[in-house]
């Protein structure tokens, strides 16, 4: 079903059609990739922001 669509618009549109899909196809490799570095920074600001609270002083005990 998908495929037949995709042979129709291709047949009636030709390299148009060609360049749409590959644009939204560039387009999800680019927020794929943005999702990936986004989430890979979380993972660093949760892993320094533990460091920092491991380290402090807790509410008055000294050690």
């Amino acid at each position: 079903m998908m495929s037949d669509a995709l042979v129709n618009a291709l047949a009636d549109h030709g390299p148009w059609a060609i360049m749409v899909f590959f644009l939204l196809y560039r387009d999800l490799q680019k927020d794929q990739a943005t999702r990936a570095v986004l989430d890979k920074n979380s993972q660093i600001l949760i892993e320094m922001t533990t460091m920092i609270r491991e380290r402090l002083p807790r509410g008055g005990r000294h050690e």
